[in-house]
């Protein structure tokens, strides 16, 4: 009897490790193809962020002048000042882009400022006569990609791309690992490598990254 159960253990064990070995052979691949974009753009991004003397690109200033309604900010009360008029204003009519970041307000003055990956516009208004003038910013793809990078004015949508993007990665890695774990043959120098990897991250650190 003890030894049918034996047999029965062995066997599901056996059974056991071939769903888990497949699950994460599946994993590992599919996650891959999944992400393979992600680890490009950040790959990519990488080497040109760590690298910004060589692969910065231009940057490119504009400026431009209008007027807005002088009701909108001859105003005595500040709080007064119509601001979703004058946001939507400079959208319509300048074609500004990216989310307003700064809004403020003084005895003579409103200036605005909107900021997106590479993009930065920033718009004064004379409070008296409504007159303004503003200042686009772009630093062309190379500083957009590298804004997406770092998710720098990018919005929350896009914080939770890198998010996902993150967690995608680490089950990648992780379904690497469970699929070492299985190959006998494989498992000893893999993990060796690992441990090797690892320390030669933190020897590089340690004297050259100071």
């Amino acid at each position: 009897m003890k030894e049918k159960l034996k047999a029965w253990s062995n066997r599901w064990k056996t059974v056991h490790k071939r769903r888990i070995a497949k699950f994460s052979r599946w994993l590992h691949i599919y996650l891959s193809m999944v992400s393979f974009v992600v680890v490009l753009f950040f790959s990519v991004t990488g080497v040109t962020l760590n690298h910004t003397d060589i692969f910065q690109g231009k940057t490119y200033t504009t400026e431009e002048k209008g007027k807005i309604t002088v009701a909108w900010v001859n105003v005595k009360d500040t709080l007064e000042v119509a601001k979703l008029s004058i946001v939507e204003y400079l959208r319509n009519t300048n074609k500004v882009k990216g989310a307003v970041s700064d809004f403020r307000i003084d005895e003579t003055q409103v200036s605005v400022t909107f900021k997106g990956p590479g993009y930065q516009a920033d718009a004064f208004v004379n409070r008296e006569t409504g007159e303004y003038e503003l200042s686009k910013t772009q630093t062309g793809f190379v500083g957009f990609m590298n804004d997406l990078h770092k998710g720098r004015d990018t919005g929350k949508a896009w914080l939770w791309v890198i998010d996902v993007s993150a967690i995608f990665l680490i089950m990648v890695s992780l379904s690497g690992l469970m699929l070492l774990l299985f190959i006998k043959r494989k498992r000893i120098t893999g993990l060796l490598l690992l441990a090797a990897g690892g320390l030669i991250i933190y020897l590089v650190y340690k004297f050259w990254g100071q």
